[in-house]
């Protein structure tokens, strides 16, 4: 399973989120104005562990069980 934050951005964008802004660091922040959910995405160049992937994406209310293993 891809755990980059570039595969999670684009998990989020086809879930109708947008990047509002950049946080502080290396986080890039995401708003879905449907559901007004924010999401804080952290982007260090290296892979997330998994529970930190799949935690995010819970957050963000999107089913992880559809999601390629």
């Amino acid at each position: 399973m891809n755990l980059s934050p570039k595969r999670l951005i684009i998990i989020l964008e086809e879930h109708g989120f947008y990047l509002k802004r950049m946080g502080k660091g290396s986080h890039q922040i995401y708003y879905n104005p449907d559901t007004k959910i924010t999401i804080p995405v952290p982007v260090h160049g290296k892979d997330m562990k998994k529970g930190t992937f799949i935690g995010i994406l819970k957050d963000a209310g999107i089913d992880t069980s559809t999601l390629d293993r």
